[in-house]
């Protein structure tokens, strides 16, 4: 970053709980607004692309982002340490939002096509491959160490809230004005969120600045951020556990559980209820860890809760009725969503601040880019041999993540700055 950037925008935030300080809100409340942006989007497009093409095309146009972000992702994470997590930030949000007010005008004058909406879906993938690295390493930026999970935590909750929020805003909008008002409506969202990111500063870290970067990013950042990932004694083990967990939940959390559904004769209102368990557990933790602002022995606190959500999330696939899977898929998002709060701050607390982009892009990367490819494996066993057998053997799998957890001393003794006791 440039000393453009360093002035009034690197200015250190007072000290001051997360949930009080103006700059972690404007943080808080743009990244919101993005999220919920994100998921009237998606309904636009899936929506416009079964208005015009037939189920073929339609799952076209929705892979069609996943491919740019995946292959992307990385180079993300070094653009963001190279240019600034502040200056990618915005420069992605404002395209997003023009982009896509421009595919609104377009469709208000002409019927939605195939490859327009592809065309959308591209550019959509390639510029959240840039802003996804940059937005995800913000909150060692905003806060002080103290309130890292606190802000961690209340990340979780607006990724909570958006999911709730998105969808169903979404498609009150296509259903009152058709694909033109809601892609305007995703676009208005994401100029909404733009100012607030304008006026949001960022602190330095650990006696640091932004310039000191080195400039050989430019080729070899890459590769030294996938090194330094590997060497690091704690983010390395953390990385590895996440991939693996993500890999052996995500798909039977998803595909598998419509399957399961279909094969108990629970039906869509029984994935729904199971859904809303786990999105319920993991908002209680989210808010758990907001609240608390830190838990003593973090790393072993980490080490703990997966085995619970890895159990939890096998056994689904064996208890005898739907209030029963609701109540263990509120049990596995609790337990996860501790993990993975946990977790996340643990690497961002670790993390050298000129390599906060790279890392932040190969976590992303494992959740978003390797876990999805789970889904048609998990998909075909399922109809090959039943729900039960494959949701045990990805239990076990992501349990493999427990046990580099367990075996790193890194891991076990790893500690996150307490936040101090605060007077109301």
């Amino acid at each position: 970053m440039t000393s453009l950037d360093m002035t009034a925008h690197e200015r250190p935030t007072e000290l001051r709980p997360a949930y009080r300080d103006g700059n972690v809100l404007r943080w808080l409340t743009a990244f919101t607004l993005s999220l919920v942006g994100d998921g009237v989007y998606f309904v636009a497009l899936g929506w416009s692309a079964q208005k015009v093409a037939g189920p073929t095309e339609v799952g076209l146009v929705m892979a069609a982002g996943a491919l740019p972000r995946a292959l992307l992702m990385l180079g993300g994470g070094v653009a963001a340490d190279r240019w600034g997590l502040r200056r990618v930030v915005i420069a992605g949000d404002a395209v997003r939002c023009l982009f896509i007010l421009l595919v609104a005008a377009f469709v208000a004058t002409a019927a939605p096509t195939v490859w327009i909406l592809v065309t959308l879906a591209l550019v959509f993938g390639a510029v959240d491959a840039l802003f996804v690295p940059a937005v995800g390493a913000l909150p060692p930026r905003i806060t002080t160490p103290d309130q890292l999970t606190r802000v961690t935590g209340m990340r979780s909750l607006s990724m909570r809230f958006s999911q709730i929020v998105g969808p169903p805003m979404g498609g009150l909008a296509m259903g009152l004005g058709g694909p033109a008002v809601t892609f305007a409506v995703a676009g208005l969202l994401f100029a909404l969120s733009l100012p607030l990111l304008l006026t949001m500063r960022l602190r330095p870290l650990a006696g640091r600045d932004d310039a000191e970067a080195p400039a050989s990013t430019t080729g070899t950042g890459l590769m030294d951020g996938l090194r330094y990932v590997r060497r690091h004694r704690l983010i390395g083990p953390l990385v590895a556990v996440t991939a693996i967990s993500e890999l052996g939940l995500t798909g039977t959390l998803n595909v598998g559980m419509v399957l399961l559904n279909s094969e108990r004769g629970w039906g869509p209102s029984g994935y729904g209820w199971i859904i809303s368990g786990f999105g319920t557990g993991a908002a209680a933790a989210a808010a758990l860890l907001t609240i608390a602002g830190s838990l003593p022995r973090a790393g072993m606190l980490f080490i703990g809760t997966l085995p619970v959500g890895c159990v939890g999330g096998a056994a689904i696939a064996l208890v005898p009725s739907l209030p029963f899977a609701v109540a263990l898929a509120t049990t596995v998002g609790v337990a996860m969503g501790i993990c993975g709060t946990l977790g996340s701050a643990l690497v961002q607390a670790a993390a050298d601040p000129a390599y906060l982009g790279r890392v932040t892009s190969v976590v992303m990367l494992s959740v978003l880019g390797l876990a999805p490819l789970s889904y048609p494996l998990v998909g075909a066993a399922i109809g090959a041999w039943g729900a039960a057998p494959v949701f045990m053997g990805c239990g076990a799998f992501a349990g493999l993540g427990a046990l580099i957890a367990l075996g790193s001393a890194a891991v076990r003794q790893a500690e996150l700055p307490r936040a101090e006791p605060t007077s109301t």
